[in-house]
């Protein structure tokens, strides 16, 4: 190297286009002689300080007006620790120069990074508040192996991409460097030059936390401790505990309209909703997707910065203490997750290192046709890792209890909505994503080694087998799915005329032909209240005593159906409208003089609901074993009724017996068959006046030696209108 770089090399500095800073910038040694070069632009004036004894060592020469200077150091041969003292005008500022500082990352790092097979790849990658060779400071690191050159700009250095390039780990592909004397708050992205000379001008992949949108910076911030497993949470999520979902967009759960209808932030919410959540017994809380995301519209959907929650509502701290403040209560949390598709937002993944480096090339396999989005690759191991990492992120940094996958099917097929000639076949001529099947394979095994209390839930529509069994049995390795069938069935079911559903009987008893193929979780989700479908009230049919009638019956029907439950906010207390993320919930219908005391009931129903679930294991604890279910009679179709009884672990000892009945007539006289002689007591009905119905019932019922349904006892009993009952025996 010469002592003085060529005017060539000064002016690829300045335009930002030399690829290796580091051979340049800094401390080097020439024949003896150590020299020093740095770029400051502007700078008048710049001095090289001891950093141990503040004494001044030289004054670097101008070299080029632009603000680039140069000089030896006198009696010195070897690198040592210095500081820069630049002059701007009448202004001196004395700092470290982040051209002293060696590689951050070890060699060990390199490798795992450089094969895609860092468990962790957020622990290196990002923005990391850390102290290096004795300094502290920010150490950046980004994949971007196709870019020129790479930068970080930011409020520190006026988003100017020629003051802090960074140094290329050619074996990993990832640039790199450590900032001094930067601290967590501070604003940045990464400036890139691709390989096509363009500037490409990126948010942070592994951004802990961003500026509020309309901003698209990334903002830096502390990587989160790791919370430690917990048995109690483990305990919550087995497949034998009871599990009732609350299903929450936390921008319009409540908002505060005195306030210009703000949100609530996440301290807020860990006040409120967590409240309101443990008061109606639900276990669990599914939150749609809180990671950074630029469009409200998308509820999180398309999210950009999936290492960061969003700072709608606040900051990384605040959420963790969310999530506390809900295992304090014995509530879990879950995740809505997002790794089948991103925006095509400038600031995000889209053609990031002026190359198509998380997102196919070829939009047959890289762009969703239905949501303007593109497609990860799965089939690149960086993309996997930055993936699979983020799940254990989550679960790990925050405590999460589990991650629901949204839109699981479009991963899986390649001709996911797509014509003839629109998708390219696999490797096998097959439509099935083979990279997509074997990420998330490799993701649910993670998870599950990793942190065995943590579950992962399936949001996926087609008849895919083995979605909730393990890897090693031939599975995607999910430990739920979501029944998207039962809830399409039922929904159709319940939308008809009471007087024509003997002719669609079967539409409530075909999920128990394929009930126990998965591990199933029933979904009344954001879906079903949304573009034109109106709210779950509305579908019902009848007058307004029926429209709620049937809604509480359905209701009940559900909780007492084989699956683990999921309620998406508002319906529990049967909100009138359609969901609208941009409002509050309508919790003025809550108010007897305003809704008439039919929505309170709804809401007292879900709190006897879930109580009732939770205190009865029947209801719960064999969820995915037939040993669990037992049909009274399936085939009532003409007077719209279903029975059915649900047995625990303890077979016919606390076993509850179901009726529904889906009509406004009024039944006497009807008798069903029971496992066991004795006296059964009604232990719920939706009927009561307490829910506003019309508060016919049984109270308790003595079984009569009378075979029926292929019992040797039975009831004989009253099955009130538009109404679903819970039976338990309560002697022996």
């Amino acid at each position: 190297m010469s002592v003085l770089p060529d005017q060539s090399t000064i002016d690829a500095l300045f335009a930002g286009t030399h690829a290796d800073p580091f051979s340049i910038l800094g401390q080097h040694e020439h024949d003896g002689v150590l020299w020093m070069h740095a770029l400051l632009p502007e700078a008048v004036n710049v001095s090289v300080l001891d950093s141990k004894t503040a004494r001044t060592l030289a004054t670097l020469d101008r070299v080029d007006e632009r603000g680039f200077f140069s000089g030896k150091i006198p009696r010195r041969k070897n690198p040592f620790p210095y500081r820069l003292a630049a002059r701007w005008g009448d202004e001196t500022i004395e700092f470290d120069d982040a051209y002293r500082f060696g590689p951050v990352l070890g060699e060990m790092d390199v490798w795992l990074l450089s094969e895609g097979t860092h468990q962790r790849p957020f622990e290196r990658l990002g923005a990391h508040v850390a102290e290096h060779e004795g300094v502290k400071g920010i150490a950046f690191a980004v994949w971007a192996p196709n870019a020129r050159r790479v930068s970080v700009v930011g409020d520190f250095n006026f988003w100017d991409g020629r003051r802090n390039p960074m140094r290329l780990r050619r074996e990993c592909g990832v640039w790199e460097i450590f900032i001094p004397d930067l601290a967590a708050g501070s604003l940045y992205k990464f400036e890139l030059l691709g390989a096509q000379g363009q500037i490409e001008l990126k948010a942070d992949p592994y951004g802990f936390a961003a500026e509020l949108r309309p901003g698209t910076a990334s903002k830096t911030a502390p990587l989160p401790a790791v919370v430690p497993s917990s048995e109690v949470r483990k305990a919550a999520n087995t497949f034998n505990a009871p599990m009732s979902i609350y299903e929450v967009h936390l921008g319009s759960w409540r908002r505060v309209p005195e306030e210009g209808n703000r949100w609530l932030t996440y301290r807020e919410l860990a006040d409120q909703l967590i409240g309101y959540v443990k008061d109606l017994g639900f276990t669990h809380i599914e939150l749609l997707p809180i990671n950074e995301h630029p469009f409200d519209g998308s509820w999180g959907y398309q999210p950009l910065g999936i290492y960061a929650p969003t700072s709608r509502f606040g900051s990384p701290e605040d959420f963790r203490y969310f999530v506390e403040t809900a295992h304090a209560n014995g509530i879990g949390i879950l995740l809505d997750w997002v790794p089948g598709h991103f925006p095509n937002d400038p600031h995000g993944l889209a053609h990031f290192d002026g190359s198509h480096l998380y997102e196919h090339a070829d939009p047959r396999e890289g762009f969703h046709q239905d949501w303007n989005t593109l497609i990860y690759n799965y089939g690149r191991n960086e993309v996997c890792n930055y993936l699979t990492g983020n799940a254990l992120y989550w679960i790990e940094r925050f405590g999460i209890d589990g991650l629901r996958v949204d839109a699981v099917a479009s991963m899986l097929y390649r001709d996911y909505s797509r014509k003839e000639g629109e998708w390219i076949p696999n490797e096998f001529g097959g439509r099935e994503n083979l990279e997509a099947i074997e990420f998330l394979r490799r993701m649910n095994e993670t998870v599950g080694v990793e942190r065995p209390e943590a579950i992962t839930l399936a949001e996926e529509s087609t008849a895919f087998p083995a979605v909730s069994r393990p890897p090693a049995m031939g599975g995607l390795g999910f430990h739920y799915k979501w029944n998207m069938g039962w809830m399409h069935d039922t929904l159709e079911y319940m939308q008809k005329e009471p007087v024509y559903r003997k002719h669609h009987h079967h539409q409530m008893t075909f999920g128990m032909v394929y009930a126990f193929n998965e591990n199933f979780v029933l979904p009344l989700s954001h879906d079903e209240v949304v573009h034109g479908k109106g709210s779950l009230l509305a579908r019902m049919p009848g007058d307004t005593w029926q429209q709620f009638a049937n809604l509480r019956a359905y209701y009940a029907f559900m909780w007492a159906h084989p699956g683990k439950k999921l309620l998406f906010m508002g319906c529990e207390f049967a909100q009138g409208r359609e969901w609208n993320h941009e409002s509050s919930l309508d919790w003025h219908l809550l108010d007897p003089a305003v809704g008439g005391g039919w929505h309170a009931g709804v809401q007292s129903l879900v709190r006897d609901l879930n109580t009732v679930y939770k205190a009865n294991p029947a209801l719960h604890q064999i969820d995915f074993d037939p040993r669990g279910f037992q049909w009274i009679a399936h085939d009532d179709a003409e007077n719209s009724i279903f029975s059915f009884v649900r047995y625990g672990e303890a077979d016919e000892e606390g076993a509850v017996v179901v009726i529904s009945n889906f009509t406004p007539m009024l039944r006497h006289g009807y008798r069903v068959g029971v496992p066991l002689a004795g006296r059964w007591q009604e232990i719920l009905n939706t009927d009561s006046t307490f829910y506003g119905g019309s508060n016919v019932g049984n109270g308790e019922l003595v079984s009569e030696p009378h075979a029926s349904h292929g019992f040797s006892q039975s009831l004989m009993l009253t099955v009130p209108p538009l109404a679903t009952i819970y039976l338990k025996r309560v002697n022996g």
